[in-house]
């Protein structure tokens, strides 16, 4: 029997010592960002990606150890352990095989077989099985009991099959070879439930559907889970017809093969055989489809979680605009446009209301709001969220971006999840006193600012870039999305002195608890000057210390050291540097040429072997460095603002928002997202959509298809393909079509509107150029100018 470790150090591709070390340090509390960065020598290199696998295996391997002593102890207790079962039970590699051969012993609630072993049956069905030439009916009629009320032989005769279905179906090696044949073999069927066809229309592609169990992509397995749930679809496992009426069936065939039995045209051989028939029927037709059913499910959980993983990490690795003065503009149309102006470190400066579209129509007063915020507060962006009314507001502030001459960009912001951390607990704590409307405001401006630090306040869940993320199991989904929001926030470090309690608790070591504290420290005695200084902090001890301290950054800190990744247990190793080279120590930071020369095996002792040193001397060359890339936004089309402005062939840039199995969704600024199907993202095959694009990336697409009435945008990368003619599938895929909303509007479906007024609009320029510079001149008479 292999170990736990060896198990692990199979399945990741390493060594069974890195494993233990691994373990060990896990075991003692460390977390999977500090040992992929600071324990290198310790578990040999292993990356947060193993590291997360190993940490996951872990945990099912030792449940399913818990089981496995549970199980033998339940079995010994009733003297039925044998050698050859206690060996087959410790050589079982996953919870499936345990539970099986566990079945036969497994407490249950009095079955008709026990019953009819209490009857004194066994012996009867012992007997045909075992001499199946003797009279079924005449050896029955010697059973009759009526204690237990077996008045007649068919009542003897059923009982008996109720013993020898049993015994099959609990037969682990029998299980075995039905669960393996079915799932090469069964497929998946749903058909739509009677009188449903209208109210599930958008399962209509799923009405007569079938397909191999084992092959089923996961979004449409999740999808016909999601139809019969809602009672639309009733889904199935069935084998092709060619097998399903074979005979004998192939399920039943394995029965009779594990039986023992064959017929011969004995006296009790049509008995037997039935009772053949019914162990299938009965007993394990039902049984295995719900388990492989539930492993299609399960299958399909596993990789919708990993396509929200992989989107989730991209969208909080997406590039931040950087600590700039910045205008957000929460786009609304009866309700007004709300708008909030922060400072580079994300504080709410002033906020106000303007109502430029309809029903009010007050473009010029809303301009000169405008103008006058952007010359008070020094603005140099502007974030948009693309909501109702996304693509009007982009209007508006693209006379501020004009009249500025260059000096504000705008950009337009997902608002996905805004309304959530509005009415959160963490927003009510950072603005009391604020309205719920401006608080989004407030998200949408700092997410461009930094998407990182400002999507860790909201549940990853609401943030729309997964995939089934409602049908899923939410403990699983919950763990893995929190070990990405670890992942990414640990992999850029956060600055101690202006990063929230939410940033701060995702900090490997911390809590919300130790975040809080820290946050409470710092208002009360200043900022940090040193990492030391965090030793004063409740609860702060020397574990969580050395946990965290290397992802806490201290910028123009006392020591230089501190603004970096460099580990403070691993300062003595910069300082033998800088003393062996006689250089100051903050002369050797930045220092690239000097660095490139430094040998790195000449710093290694007992403490710190060549990774650690190798990363230190990497991390002096550009300490603090951001891992992001650099931030760039889409451009949206003029005149391109609802589905009605789109037309095929149309070339847009967009910005992708959610990538699935089938495809990836992109925002072209029509209030609507459009799905480039797998098949069109690329002129080469394309088996994930991960590898090709990801969200937050800035795509150019083809406009191949507009559904109008279901609000749907078929598009392409492949600049070569055509729409389709009208009537006809589109090229991409038949059918291709973006679904609703992708989740990503606060208000549901997102929808856009002329707005009236565009001479106007078209006007305004020269009217905006005008206010802009008159609020010029009232800020240097000091004049406050609404």
């Amino acid at each position: 029997m292999r170990s736990i470790e060896q198990i692990i150090a199979e399945e990741i591709g390493c060594q069974v010592q890195q494993v233990n070390a691994a373990v060990g340090l896990l075991d003692e509390g460390a977390t999977v960002p500090f040992i992929a960065r600071y324990r290198k020598e310790v578990t040999g290199g292993l990356d947060d990606t193993q590291l997360r696998n190993l940490e996951e295996r872990l945990r099912y391997l030792r449940e399913m150890e818990e089981r496995r002593e549970a199980i033998l102890k339940s079995i010994a207790e009733q003297e039925k352990l044998t050698p050859e079962l206690e060996k087959a039970i410790k050589a079982a590699d996953t919870k499936t095989r345990l539970e099986d051969l566990y079945l036969p012993y497994k407490p249950k609630r009095r079955t008709r077989a026990q019953i009819a072993r209490e009857a004194g049956l066994e012996p009867l069905a012992d007997s045909l099985l075992n001499d199946p030439t003797q009279d079924p009916e005449a050896l029955a009629a010697g059973y009759l009991n009526e204690e237990h009320k077996i008045a007649s032989a068919k009542d003897a005769l059923d009982g008996a099959k109720q013993i020898l279905m049993e015994r099959f179906a609990e037969d682990a090696e029998l299980l075995t070879r039905l669960r393996t044949y079915l799932w090469d073999k069964a497929h998946i069927q749903a058909k739509v439930a009677d009188g449903k066809e209208k109210d599930g229309a958008k399962f209509s592609d799923y009405f007569d559907h079938s397909e191999a169990l084992k092959d089923i992509p996961s979004h449409r397995a999740l999808a016909l889970f999601r139809g019969r749930n809602e009672g639309i679809l009733h889904v199935s496992m069935v084998l092709p017809e060619e097998l399903e009426t074979a005979i004998p069936h192939p399920c039943e065939g394995m029965v009779t093969a594990v039986s023992g039995w064959n017929h011969e045209g004995r006296a009790a051989d049509d008995w037997l055989k039935e009772v053949m028939r019914w162990t299938w029927k009965i007993k394990l037709n039902t049984h295995l489809e719900t388990e492989l059913l539930g492993r299609v499910r399960e299958l399909g959980e596993e990789e919708a979680i990993q396509v929200f993983a992989r989107n989730l990490k991209s969208l909080l690795m997406a590039s931040p605009a950087g600590p700039k003065c910045t205008m957000g503009l929460d786009p609304g149309l009866r309700t007004g446009v709300k708008v909030v102006v922060v400072d580079p470190t994300g504080k709410l400066l002033e906020h106000t209301t303007i109502f430029p579209h309809q029903p009010k129509n007050q473009w010029d007063q809303s301009l000169s709001v405008l103008a006058a915020l952007c010359m008070k507060h020094k603005v140099e962006l502007i974030a948009i969220g693309n909501g109702t009314a996304s693509r009007e507001t982009d209007k508006l502030a693209g006379e501020v971006v004009k009249a500025s001459k260059g000096n504000i960009q705008k950009i337009m912001v997902s608002e996905a999840g805004a309304s959530v951390y509005s009415a959160s607990e963490t927003a009510a704590r950072e603005f009391p006193e604020l309205d719920v409307s401006f608080r989004g405001a407030v998200s949408i401006a700092r997410r461009l600012q930094d998407p990182l630090a400002e999507l860790v306040k909201i549940d990853p869940k609401a943030i729309g870039v997964g995939q089934y993320q409602h049908d899923v199991s939410q403990v699983k989904l919950s763990r893995s999305l929190d070990a990405v929001v670890e992942d990414c926030v640990n992999s850029v470090g956060v600055d101690v002195n202006t990063a929230s309690a939410p940033l701060l608790s995702r900090i490997a070591g911390l809590n919300s608890t130790i975040a809080g504290n820290i946050v409470t420290f710092r208002e009360k005695n200043g900022a940090f000057g040193s990492r030391d200084d965090l030793k004063q902090v409740p609860r702060l001890g020397d574990k969580t210390f050395e946990q965290a301290a290397g992802f806490l950054r201290i910028m123009n800190g006392a020591n230089p050291l501190d603004g970096s990744s460099v580990h403070p247990e691993a300062y003595p190793v910069v300082e033998k540097i800088a003393a062996k080279h006689e250089r100051p120590l903050k002369e050797v930071i930045g220092d690239v040429p000097f660095l490139k020369k430094v040998n790195a095996a000449d710093f290694i002792d007992d403490s710190f072997g060549l990774p650690t040193v190798t990363d230190i001397l990497s991390e002096l060359e550009k300490p603090g460095r951001d891992p992001r890339p650099e931030f760039k936004a889409a451009v949206f089309k003029e005149g391109v603002e609802t589905l009605k402005d789109l037309k095929p062939s149309m070339i847009l840039e967009g910005t992708v928002t959610n990538v699935t199995n089938f495809g990836a969704f992109v925002d072209i600024g029509v209030h609507q997202d459009g799905l480039v199907h797998v098949s069109a993202l690329s002129d080469k095959f394309v088996e994930d959509p991960h590898t090709v694009v990801k969200p937050g990336d800035i795509v150019k697409v083809k406009v191949l298809e507009v559904d109008l009435d279901r609000k749907r945008i078929s598009l392409t990368m492949r600049m070569d393909d055509q729409p389709a003619e009208k009537g006809a599938a589109s090229a991409g895929r038949p059918g291709a079509a973006a679904r609703k909303g992708n989740n990503a509007s606060r208000g549901g479906q997102r929808q856009g509107g002329n707005r009236q007024g565009n001479g106007q609009q078209q006007n305004a320029g020269g009217t905006f150029a005008d206010l802009f510079a008159k609020a010029k001149e009232d800020q240097k008479k000091g004049k406050k100018r609404l």
